[in-house]
């Protein structure tokens, strides 16, 4: 590995370590065996680097746990069928990765103030629906290109909505799979 990468991974390392609140630039540094100055180097601040380090590595393990979500959900039904059995395997990935997820809710805390954080998040987010729209269709072929990116943003935007709720009522009523279908139903006039 080069310093970015072992940089992105230290910072990963220190932040589960001490605390997103607490790490410093020198706990990320000595976890990843480099200079301080590495850290300006490459990426200009530390919380540019947490920033990614989180929204790479937090992304790619709740994007992997999400595409199994729904490749187990569509296992021989049609997407209106799938729709119950998704949403459910979404929500269980939420009580699996709760650490995580919160830890990105603060990351989301420092993003929401930075303009040029902001638009690298875009970016990511853009990357999370094509990558969610490319599994939906896997797992429902019949769907336009179209249709699997509106129905992966929808579970993408739900599901981050869901996030945010579970992690601050967690003994809520909250949406389940049933709930979602039923909502569906209704909205569609079925």
């Amino acid at each position: 590995m080069g310093n970015r990468e072992d940089l992105l991974t230290g910072a990963r390392k220190a932040i589960l370590e001490r605390g997103l609140a607490k790490v410093t630039a020198r706990d990320i540094a000595t976890a990843a065996g480099v200079s301080l100055a590495a850290i300006g180097y490459h990426f200009g601040s530390k919380d540019h680097l947490v920033m990614q380090a989180l929204t790479e590595g937090v992304g790619t393990e709740i994007g992997d746990a999400i595409e199994q979500a729904i490749k187990d959900a569509a296992q021989g039904r049609s997407l209106w069928d799938a729709v119950g059995p998704t949403w459910n395997g979404l929500i269980d990935v939420i009580q699996r990765n709760r650490d995580n997820l919160q830890l990105s809710l603060e990351n989301g805390i420092q993003i929401a103030r930075d303009p040029e954080m902001q638009l690298f998040m875009a970016e990511a987010t853009g990357q999370a629906y094509d990558d969610m729209s490319r599994h939906v269709r896997e797992a429902h072929p019949d769907l336009t290109e179209a249709q699997s990116r509106a129905v992966a943003k929808t579970l993408f935007v739900l599901f981050q909505g869901m996030v945010m709720q579970w992690m601050i009522a967690p003994t809520a009523d909250l949406l389940d799979g049933d709930d979602l279908a039923t909502a569906i139903a209704a909205i569609r006039g079925m």
